[in-house]
């Protein structure tokens, strides 16, 4: 991820770890876990986890019994993460890992790609994924709704604001959120564009969930999440509208997964696709 002025303040708060413990956060947190658990290979097994933050998601993967090793940029991230049982932790970029070719079994990117703003940055971050997983891996990423600002917007009170409203306008219309409510500059995808990317890094094929759905819209979402059995009941009512091509973009985030083909094709510039070689991207 790009870690420019305001993401490095930004996370240097330590809100984010908070976000997904509490309150609405959590049904992100759980929609991912329900998510990921039917996609993964059965445990032990080698999970990447890139920008991966204070260990949020590692934590769960360590408890099910995964082999956790987790790259983030924010040097807090790194400390607070790597303090967690089971979890290594180092600093890394999404765009340029650290680790050899086909050296996980799966990988994570569960924040990278609304850190990068220019197209050719995320198809290389995926690249990169790809290079790393084993022929047949998984390959994970979260990704923003480009609805969500303006949703999110109106569920706190500050569409009305002018500055909010124009920053939510602007990000619907270019998928560039730069207001104030966000806290740091992010990129907001259409459902469309993501199996896109996805296939200019050689991951043809994704397949699109939406985490959310309508529900984390709902004034009375904490108490649906708080009570066992009523969160037991949202999670099965999402579960089965995660695939509704048309209530996609209704999600604050989607998460798009894809397997590195057994066969790696070639690469555009003629090399193979599962060296470091960088894939072209498309324009258009």
């Amino acid at each position: 991820m790009t870690v420019t002025p305001d993401v490095l303040t930004y996370y240097e708060q330590g809100k984010e770890d908070g976000r997904l413990r509490t309150g609405r956060g959590r049904l992100e947190l759980w929609r991912t876990q329900d998510v990921l658990r039917r996609a993964l290979p059965s445990p032990p097994a080698r999970v990447l986890d890139i920008g991966g933050g204070t260990g949020v998601h590692a934590e769960w993967l360590v408890a099910d019994g995964y082999e956790v090793e987790l790259l983030d940029p924010v040097p807090l991230h790194v400390e607070r993460a790597g303090a967690l049982p089971g979890v290594t932790a180092r600093l890394g970029d999404a765009r340029d890992l650290p680790l050899p070719d086909t050296s996980a079994d799966a990988v994570l990117l569960l924040g990278p790609l609304y850190h990068l703003p220019d197209r050719a940055d995320r198809v290389t971050a995926l690249a990169e994924a790809r290079r790393v997983v084993r022929p047949g891996g998984l390959v994970a990423a979260a990704t923003i709704s480009r609805y969500a600002a303006v949703h999110d917007m109106v569920y706190l009170g500050v569409y009305e604001h002018e500055p909010h409203r124009r920053a939510a306008r602007e990000a619907m219309e270019n998928g560039r959120l730069l207001g104030p409510a966000q806290g740091f500059p992010a990129y907001l995808h259409e459902p469309d564009e993501v199996p896109g990317e996805f296939a200019d890094a050689g991951l043809p094929g994704a397949e699109r969930y939406g985490l959310e759905g309508a529900f984390w819209l709902y004034g009375d979402v904490d108490d649906w999440l708080d009570d066992p059995e009523r969160r037991r009941l949202m999670l099965d009512a999402q579960r089965t509208l995660e695939r509704v091509p048309s209530l996609l973009g209704v999600s604050g985030h989607l998460l798009t997964l894809a397997r590195r083909p057994a066969q790696a094709p070639a690469s555009p510039s003629g090399g193979h696709a599962g060296g470091r070689a960088r894939p072209g991207c498309r324009t258009g």
